[in-house]
């Protein structure tokens, strides 16, 4: 059987979950699983499946987010003057 990757999954309830206790409390549990499906990826992938990126164009994407948050990382030790 295939597993599921998402991790907060409870297999045979069909997805993610978060109990009310009371009526007043609507709003708490709203947040819980805003920050469950935030955590869980599934928006993520969901907008990543919406169209097909070719292998070539999903490394080349990679490539640039790694430039970027190197880029910015140095930019952050610059400004503690850690780096030059």
């Amino acid at each position: 059987m295939a597993q599921n990757k998402h991790r907060n999954c409870i297999p045979g309830k069909g997805g993610l979950s978060v109990e009310v206790k009371n009526e007043y409390d609507f709003e708490r549990a709203l947040k819980k699983f805003k920050k469950k499906v935030a955590t869980d990826g599934m928006i993520k992938e969901l907008r990543q499946r919406q169209e097909f990126k070719r292998p070539g164009e999903i490394k080349r994407l990679a490539k640039l987010d790694a430039i970027r948050r190197q880029r910015k990382m140095h930019s952050e030790l610059r400004k503690e003057g850690l780096v030059r």
